[in-house]
């Protein structure tokens, strides 16, 4: 059963552009979510993913994820996901033993950074990067699926605080 074991976190600084490697573009879209599970489609450059997650505890989520033809994905981006789709550049940053996924939001969502990381167990260690800032793991407003339902920017202050 393939679990994916992630953290997420806002950003106090652009520090981690000095060390950022190429973006990429991503946008995804949902077929369907609920509070329990999502069905995604991505596309990331000439690449296509089908996704499904469902959540096990606030760090964990059942993963599963199926290369498929990009022309499908376009269709299903087009034609079947909910609107506004999730668009995102994804830059990785690498900081002691880990990589980080840094994702800087773009259209509904833009303004908003959140760097994530993947972890084996919910207890490992990690080093924070000095430009980590506060933990929204637990926060689902930052869940890629409630951001194609609720976007950053409709947000009281673009921050919900």
């Amino acid at each position: 059963m393939p679990v994916e074991i992630e953290r997420k976190f806002l950003l106090c600084s652009d520090a981690w552009r000095a060390d950022a490697g190429n973006r990429v573009l991503m946008r995804q879209g949902y077929v369907g979510a609920t509070p329990h599970c999502s069905v995604r489609v991505r596309v990331s450059g000439d690449r296509a993913w089908l996704n499904l997650k469902a959540k096990r505890s606030e760090r964990s989520r059942l993963e599963y994820e199926y290369p498929i033809p990009l022309r499908d994905a376009d269709e299903m981006l087009a034609h079947l996901c909910e609107r506004p789709l999730v668009e995102k550049y994804r830059y990785e940053v690498r900081h002691g033993a880990h990589t980080w996924e840094i994702d800087e939001f773009l259209g509904e969502n833009a303004g908003l950074i959140v760097a994530e990381i993947e972890l084996a167990s919910e207890d490992e260690r990690f080093e924070r990067p000095a430009w980590l800032g506060e933990e929204v793991t637990h926060d689902e407003r930052y869940y890629n699926f409630n951001l194609a339902k609720r976007p950053y920017r409709t947000w009281d202050n673009h921050a919900g605080r």
